[in-house]
């Protein structure tokens, strides 16, 4: 039998001994209750799958137990016994929220397949629910969520784009969800049958590089002790999402370039070529045109790379998704840590959306998870937040005027300067990072004398 706990709630210690003793017996574990008050203690200590109850309990009757087990939005199963089996007795209980009725006296036989028949009947409605939660998920482009302008302009491109064979450069800053993107673009392909291959271009030692995208043979290097396929290969049919693809080295772009412009690899070590039919996504976040440029990535490979770009926007553009975003992933938490918790209070939620959310998407999910682990009761609490989200009231801008004031030239020239550090010298990010329109930006280098000469 599966290792499932039940708990058997009656007053009649003679009659819960014998039903406890005919479950264990079964194979299943069992605890014992003879009131509500104490089945509730015992499901505060550990969770059952499944409360097996009398009607008609000292002080609280079964009813009032089903509607605590329900109040707490636990997926037990429920199964009401009674002596009294009237029809009324049967639709209150059906109408509370019970999976099943047990008439007393019952046969041994009729007590197991009721339970048999209620756990069965739970694990089918948790399939169901999860195949459900897989088909949102899908249907929210595999995680990528928000109501935001530039989110529904996002998905029309993922859509259209996603009926094609064409290579897709994603652009943003990290943690906006380029590689959910990504995942997108090939769940909602005709390679959505195939698979789905990413490598990370900044996670592979610089040595390793070439045999984790075009394989090698055994003997052709030292530790090659078996011939090995690369990535290509492995997403032959799908999609090879290459991310952190502007940190690909120099003497291994013209490798690449050539792969994706013949169609063929050549493992290391070997002189023939391997075919292979894959979907090219990348992403980065770099200024790629500006690496061309400086000479640190190679144009060619740049140009064939950026068929159709598609930007990501950093949450604190799209400010107004944050409560979305943040029950998106009080539900995820929820289902994967087996707890509850009540909705975010407003001065809670107000100072989420209020917070610049450097980390973008993935620092968002990163602290509602924490929130929701951390809750008591069922309630989250401003105290959890980490110290970035709690040293900074909300509405504050996370900036006080000095009581001495201060001289708004000098502020506002060290603002763009540490801007202009910060992006690494991408302007355009500098910019984002400032919450200013690029040619505001523009306009205020200039003014201030950090434009490059001859710009």
């Amino acid at each position: 039998m599966p290792e499932q706990r039940l708990l058997v709630v009656e007053d009649d210690a003679d009659q819960r001994r014998l039903v406890a003793s005919i479950l264990r017996a079964e194979g299943w574990t069992v605890a014992e209750a003879g009131s509500v008050g104490e089945a509730l203690d015992e499901l505060a200590r550990s969770p059952v799958d499944l409360v097996l109850t009398d009607w008609k309990l000292p002080g609280r009757d079964g009813l009032e137990l089903l509607a605590e087990v329900r109040a707490r939005g636990t997926e037990t199963a429920f199964v009401m016994m009674t002596a009294y089996g009237t029809i009324a007795h049967a639709v209150a209980a059906v109408r509370a929220g019970a999976d099943d009725y047990l008439v007393k006296p019952f046969e041994r036989q009729a007590l197991l397949l009721a339970v048999e028949r209620t756990l069965r009947q739970r694990r089918l409605a948790d399939e169901n629910r999860r195949l459900a939660e897989e088909v949102a998920d899908r249907d929210r482009l595999v995680d990528l969520v928000g109501s935001a302008p530039s989110m529904q302009q996002l998905f029309r491109r993922v859509e259209k784009l996603a009926g094609t064979d064409a290579t897709v450069l994603l652009a943003g800053e990290s943690g906006t969800g380029k590689e959910l993107a990504a995942r997108a673009l090939h769940a909602l392909s005709r390679r959505s049958g195939g698979p789905f291959v990413a490598v990370n271009a900044a996670a592979v030692p610089e040595s390793l590089l070439e045999a984790e995208f075009f394989g090698a043979e055994r003997g052709s290097y030292t530790g090659a002790d078996r011939t090995r396929k690369g990535r290509f290969e492995a997403a032959h049919g799908g999609t090879l999402f290459l991310d952190e693809v502007g940190e690909l080295p120099l003497p291994l772009q013209p490798k690449l370039l050539r792969a994706l412009q013949e169609g063929a690899v050549t493992r290391i070590g070997a002189t023939q070529e391997i075919p292979v039919d894959v979907r090219i996504v990348a992403a980065t976040n770099r200024d790629l045109a500006a690496e061309a440029a400086a000479g640190r990535f190679r144009q060619d490979l740049y140009y064939r790379l950026d068929v159709v770009t598609v930007v990501l926007p950093p949450l604190r553009e799209r400010r107004e998704d944050v409560p979305l975003l943040v029950r998106h992933f009080v539900g995820r938490a929820e289902r994967r840590h087996g707890v509850r918790v009540a909705p975010f209070p407003p001065p809670l939620l107000r100072r989420l959306v209020e917070y610049a959310w450097p980390g973008n998407v993935r620092e968002l999910a990163n602290v509602v998870e924490r929130l929701v682990l951390l809750s008591e009761g069922g309630e989250v609490s401003p105290d959890d937040l980490p110290d970035s989200l709690a040293a900074r009231p909300a509405g504050d801008g996370g900036f006080r005027l000095p009581p001495g004031g201060l001289s708004w030239e000098t502020h506002e020239r060290e603002c763009l300067r540490q801007a202009l550090d910060l992006a690494g010298g991408n302007r355009a990010r500098a910019a984002r990072l400032l919450d200013l329109p690029y040619k505001a930006f523009l306009y205020r280098l200039e003014k201030h004398g950090l434009a490059t000469p001859g710009e």
